[in-house]
């Protein structure tokens, strides 16, 4: 392994980190999801999907506070 596929390997982690923690990922992870627990049926689109989880959050407000 090359010193080029070493900073490419790092790089594809901090991708992968930075879009894990800022929630970017998480259509990804619907869609997964989805495909598992309904086979043949249709996903929401990605706007759809942003929409439900904006109703949700407005909602189930989380403060972060543990009281």
């Amino acid at each position: 392994m090359d010193i080029a596929d070493k900073a490419r390997k790092i790089w594809q982690g901090i991708v992968w980190y930075m879009r894990e923690i800022s929630g970017e990922a998480r259509y990804d992870h619907y869609l997964e999801r989805f495909g598992e627990e309904h086979p043949g049926e249709t996903p929401m689109s990605e706007v759809e999907f942003l929409r439900a989880r904006e109703e949700y959050d407005k909602y189930h407000p989380n403060t972060g506070c543990c009281c």
